[in-house]
């Protein structure tokens, strides 16, 4: 598989182009059946990148949508010199199309936000301040305003379930591993992006167990979590909990042969601290 960018050529860029244009902060949008909040969501999302006075690009990354998402992608790049969209030719899934993402950025933070916003973007600046603290990393901690609809029920009460199972099997301080809002100091989280290996949705757990490993500090700020109404979720409860199952068996066995990334800070791993509100 090979990804296109905007113009129609190929989607890797060599390490000078990608060194050609400094950022402070490159955000990774993956995009899979998008069509429908896109334009809204980059907007909401643009709003508060701009106050916070630092300089960024926006990347997106286009999963072989069957919808409309890559036209309105098209239509939101087109003149605009600080973003890029790659286009790929097949599905590859959610980890997969954010581990690209991150080794194609060019900011000196890099991280992700589902861009349904149901984590909303306005809780950006205190998990950016969490990094410019002196954390290598910052998650949203998701408190959830679940609402009644009986899909919205089941899924926050297996999220609870496997929260609790994640902290059982894998000896890490985090509370929320699966959230989709994580930013990290780019230098710090790309060797450990290297050894990830889910191309789905497991992705989120592995980043998190593999970069404690290897020492970065992580901060889990608190976070609202708000259910869209509007949106047909992507997720699959029945196969995605089959597949996690699977993921994380793989994963632990990995983990006691021992291929993992070893600690890089001379005191170890840190654990997780509070964040902010």
């Amino acid at each position: 598989m090979t990804p296109t960018d905007e113009n129609g050529g190929s989607g890797e860029r060599s390490s000078s182009e990608q060194g050609s244009d400094q950022y402070d902060l490159t955000v990774v949008i993956a995009c899979y059946q998008e069509e429908g909040h896109l334009r809204d969501s980059v907007r909401e999302l643009t709003a508060e990148l701009d106050a916070t006075g630092k300089r960024y690009e926006l990347l997106f990354l286009e999963d072989k949508s069957t919808d409309r998402t890559a036209d309105v992608i098209r239509e939101l790049v087109a003149n605009q010199p600080d973003w890029r969209a790659i286009y790929h030719e097949q599905n590859v899934g959610r980890g997969g199309t954010v581990t690209e993402g991150f080794l194609l950025a060019r900011g000196d933070v890099v991280g992700f936000l589902d861009i349904d916003l149901e984590v909303h973007a306005r809780f950006l600046p205190p998990v950016l301040a969490a990094i410019d603290d002196g954390a290598d990393g910052a998650t949203a901690f998701r408190g959830y305003k679940v609402g009644l609809r009986p899909q919205s029920i089941v899924r926050h009460i297996l999220s609870q379930g496997y929260r609790w199972l994640f902290r059982m099997l894998f000896d890490v301080p985090f509370k929320d591993p699966e959230t989709g809002f994580k930013f990290f100091k780019r230098e710090r989280i790309v060797p450990v992006v290297q050894q990830t290996r889910d191309k789905h949705w497991f992705w989120d757990s592995e980043i998190m167990v593999l970069a404690h490993k290897a020492g970065l500090r992580i901060v889990e700020v608190p976070c609202r979590f708000e259910r869209r109404a509007d949106k047909q979720s992507t997720v699959r409860i029945v196969s995605d909990v089959w597949k996690y199952l699977v993921a994380i068996r793989a994963f632990r066995r990995r983990l006691r042969a021992g291929h993992a990334p070893a600690s890089t800070r001379a005191d170890g791993p840190t654990q997780s601290s509070p964040g902010r509100r």
